[in-house]
């Protein structure tokens, strides 16, 4: 799943180096993705993974995002 999830990351955030993504990088702080760039990758992750967000999920690290697929994703 992470490889997944780092695919994603790697299509959605242009200035990033995949070999430095880690489960505990924070995605604003060590990623530099901002508001806009979290919502796309939400949009990404409810694609590639058969999920619909119904609220703000307050994703802080990499691995919140795995722990949250883990839980819910379909696909």
């Amino acid at each position: 799943m992470f490889e997944r999830l780092l695919k994603l990351m790697e299509e959605n955030l242009l200035d990033i180096d995949p070999a430095s993504v880690k489960p505990e990088s924070e995605l604003k702080k060590d990623l530099g993705m901002d508001s806009i760039g979290m919502m796309m990758f939400a949009m990404s992750i409810e694609d590639e993974f058969g999920l619909t967000f119904d609220a703000p999920v307050p994703f802080v690290t990499v691995q919140d995002v795995l722990d949250y697929l883990e839980k819910h994703a379909t696909k």
